[in-house]
Formats: C-alpha cells, structure tokens, sequence
C-alpha cells in the first residue's frame, strides 16, 4: 500500500459583506452554522483537509481558506492576501442581485493577481427560495462567462457545500 500524498492549497473566499463566506467556511470545516451575522474583518484563515483521487492515487488535500473581507477599502491590501493562492470561491447572495453582479470585479482582480488559478462559484442562500432575486440562468451566464462550475448553495442547510469545496478541491489536484 502506496503512503498518501499530502498537498496543501491556498483558496481565497470573494465576494461582497454577507453573502456568506464565513458561513460557507464554517459549515464544511466544522458542519456548523450560526444565523448571527459577524462581518469579517481582515482576513480568517481555516484549514480542512480531504482525501481526492488523482490518477488512482489518493491525495490528502489541505485546504487553506483564507476568508476575505468584501469593501472597497480591502482593495488595496487584497493582493497581498491573494498571493499563493491556488484557487478561490466567489461567492454570490441569491436574495442580492448587485452581490451576483459585483462577482466581476472580484474575479478580475483575482485573476489580475493569479492567473493560473481555479474559480468556482457559489450562489448562495439557495434556501430562501421566496427572497430570491436572481435566477438560475442568470447564475449559468456568470459562470460561463469565467468558465468555471457553480453551486446553488445553502450554509444553513448544508446543501452542496461539501460538494462546492470537493469539486474545487479536484479542480485544485489535477491541474
């Protein structure tokens, strides 16, 4: 039997206050959720590790989330905090249209900084179906427009978190 291979990655969370970064962090490290928002100050950095498959091997992948303030006063110090990083979520709140629509300017400056990095998206609060101000559709154009997968998540239910973070972490060992 073959040892694992252990792999660590930096993943930055992006996107506006209160979309639900922390709350994302939250339920697939711990499977917790606590509906008492605290805004981010800074940058929070936690670490998960999973087993991925790569080549009939398997990989225990440590993931880095480093959990990014959203403001535009954060602007000028998020490169720093993006540095290394070997991929990210950007993070949109299905009940804001404006937090779908400001994606952009997160994953260009994300790009800007790292180039050769995976993006995936997460449209999240998928359990507050009758608040919701963004369709589907206009979610599927989001991410083609990048070209990357999405999820239609829920932090307080759990749904398709731990399936968010599995994919990028695939995304993020075959490279």
């Amino acid at each position: 039997m073959s040892e694992l291979t252990l792999i660590s990655k930096k993943v930055c969370m992006l996107g506006d206050f209160a979309v639900g970064k922390t709350s994302l962090v939250r339920r697939f490290v711990h499977n917790l959720f606590d509906d008492k928002y605290l805004s981010t100050i800074g940058v929070k950095v936690s670490r998960k590790t999973i087993t991925i498959l790569r080549k009939g091997q398997l990989i225990e992948l440590s993931m880095l989330l480093w959990d990014l303030a959203g403001s535009e006063e954060f602007d000028r110090v998020k490169a720093n905090y993006l540095r290394g990083a070997s991929g990210a979520i950007l993070v949109c709140d299905l009940t804001r249209l404006e937090t779908l629509e400001n994606l952009d300017q997160y994953a260009n400056g994300f790009f800007k900084n790292m180039p050769d990095t995976k993006l995936i998206l997460a449209a999240n609060k998928s359990d507050l179906t009758d608040e919701r101000q963004v369709t589907e559709s206009q979610i599927v154009d989001v991410a083609n427009t990048f070209g990357i997968p999405y999820y239609l998540t829920s932090a307080k239910t759990g749904n398709d978190v731990e399936q968010l973070f599995r994919h990028l972490g695939h995304l993020l060992v075959n490279e």
